[in-house]
């Protein structure tokens, strides 16, 4: 079965077209950090307006990669969530206008789950129940893992997800956007313990995360406690590698540590991980010795990606049948794990 996937939940553009859930014909991504990176994030409108240049050019590109056409494709599946509401409704558009001008069934997919689905689709032999993280810039999530589609929330973020925090740190740090890959390059040229950071602390849920007060912890490092008065750094230049270092160390040995307690607690004979920050070398070869095997997504398959929600798409059309979802299925900005 050939699943056309659809993602356009933030600022990219994605087509995939991927056989009964794992074997990749094609995919294409049109990217947008040229557009938002003079903002220093996402500018809304305008994702939503490279959205609609560049789609219907993508799912054309990507057919003919695939050397497919129209009638070749089963199942249409786009991701309806979570997301902007704009961007997701583009996406959703463009997924219901072919499911009836092609005449196919369509299905909308979760867009955090796909990114789960990233890591296990590329895995021969999953075993359950196992652990899911992930950490990206809109969600920082540890699930329960019993089967494909079926979860059990253990712990989130109660403010700032990892990579919104990283990205708000690189942002104090005056590097770039996105921040993530910034901050991990700036951080090989520190000492991680120069400098000493918390990790933020949610009384009475030990599986949760808070990542707010360590950003205002890195605040007042370097600018000091009177920093909504002056602005200015109070620390050198080469101080700021050490800052960035000790930060990465921080944040992801938070994620490692409650990942490995929640994976031991939880029973759980595998850890899957989805998301960008997936990709950062500190956290993966923190896992690297994890007497728990640890499935990461393939480079390129952290980031939002088609890919991953024609994956999964295959198996929620399994689940809801041949007719797919309905086309009045709206859009969701935020979907309860």
């Amino acid at each position: 079965m050939k699943v056309l996937g659809i993602e356009s939940t933030c600022d990219e553009t994605a087509c995939a077209i991927v056989e009964d859930g794992r074997h990749v014909l094609a995919q294409t991504v049109a990217t947008q950090f040229d557009l938002h990176s003079q903002y220093g994030g996402v500018y809304p409108e305008l994702a939503c307006r490279r959205h609609f240049d560049v789609l219907i050019p993508l799912i054309d590109q990507t057919l003919q990669e695939a050397s497919l056409k129209a009638q070749d494709i089963d199942v249409i599946a786009v991701a309806y969530g979570p997301g902007l509401i704009g961007a997701l409704l583009m996406g959703l558009t463009a997924a219901k206008g072919l499911a009836l001008s092609w005449k196919r069934p369509f299905v909308g997919v979760n867009h955090v789950e796909a990114h789960l689905y990233a890591a296990l689709m590329h895995c021969p032999k999953p075993l359950f129940p196992a652990l899911g993280v992930v950490i990206s810039g809109g969600h920082t999530l540890l699930v329960k893992i019993e089967a494909v589609g079926v979860y059990t929330l253990i712990g989130t973020t109660v403010d700032d997800a990892i990579g919104e925090a990283f990205d708000k740190v690189a942002a104090l740090l005056d590097l770039p956007y996105p921040g993530g890959p910034e901050i991990e390059k700036l951080a090989l040229k520190g000492d991680p313990t120069r400098y000493h950071f918390k990790p933020g602390v949610v009384k009475g849920r030990p599986w949760d995360f808070s990542f707010s007060g360590l950003k205002t912890n890195v605040l007042y490092t370097l600018k000091g406690q009177n920093s909504h008065k002056d602005t200015s750094l109070i620390i050198s230049e080469e101080d700021k590698a050490h800052v960035a270092a000790a930060f990465q160390k921080t944040a992801l040995e938070n994620i490692h540590k409650k990942a490995m307690e929640a994976a031991l607690a939880f029973g759980c004979k595998m850890i899957f991980f989805g998301g960008g920050v997936s990709q950062n070398r500190y956290l993966q070869s923190l896992f690297s010795l994890s007497p728990i095997e640890v499935c990461f997504p393939p480079l390129g398959l952290s980031v939002d990606n088609a890919v991953m929600i024609a994956g999964l798409g295959f198996h929620v059309y399994q689940k809801v049948g041949l007719q797919g979802h309905p086309l009045t299925l709206e859009p969701q900005t935020r979907i309860p794990f």
